[in-house]
């Protein structure tokens, strides 16, 4: 799957309590995201989450019209993902990303029992998104 820096709201972001993306995407101006061509939010564990308790993470796809995010709208939300679900290589979060948006956008990873000692996740924009998996054949070749 390809994507580029300016489609990006973080690589291995460290996340342990309650945060926003690193970086935001500035649209200029309200948008009809993917109208047309939809975009995806692709967001993955790149470092497993470890916690003292049991703890959890919301992931969140974030627009506002100015870029301090004083009145954010939240486009998209994963719900709670407890820790064990949180390994290296998992995607948590894949959506289209709604026509709705507004100037600004962002990511929120909200920790809940936490705070995390460790985790990291890489979230981005992608179009046309690899999906295919590989499954054994089934037969043999004699």
């Amino acid at each position: 799957m390809m994507y580029d820096k300016l489609n990006t709201f973080g690589t291995d972001q460290a996340v342990t309590t309650t945060a926003a993306s690193t970086d935001i995407i500035d649209l200029g101006a309200a948008r009809d995201m993917g109208n047309g061509e939809p975009l995806e939010l692709v967001i993955l564990v790149t470092e497993t989450v470890t916690a003292a308790g049991a703890a959890t993470v919301s992931f969140t796809l974030e627009t506002d019209d100015n870029a301090g995010f004083s009145s954010t709208l939240v486009l998209a939300s994963s719900g709670a993902v407890g820790k064990a679900a949180l390994t290296a290589g998992t995607e948590v979060l894949r959506v289209k990303v709604p026509l709705d948006a507004e100037r600004y956008l962002r990511t929120n990873y909200t920790v809940a029992t936490g705070p995390l000692t460790a985790g990291k996740f890489t979230a981005f924009l992608a179009h046309d998104r690899q999906a295919s998996r590989a499954y054994a054949p089934g037969f043999t070749v004699t």
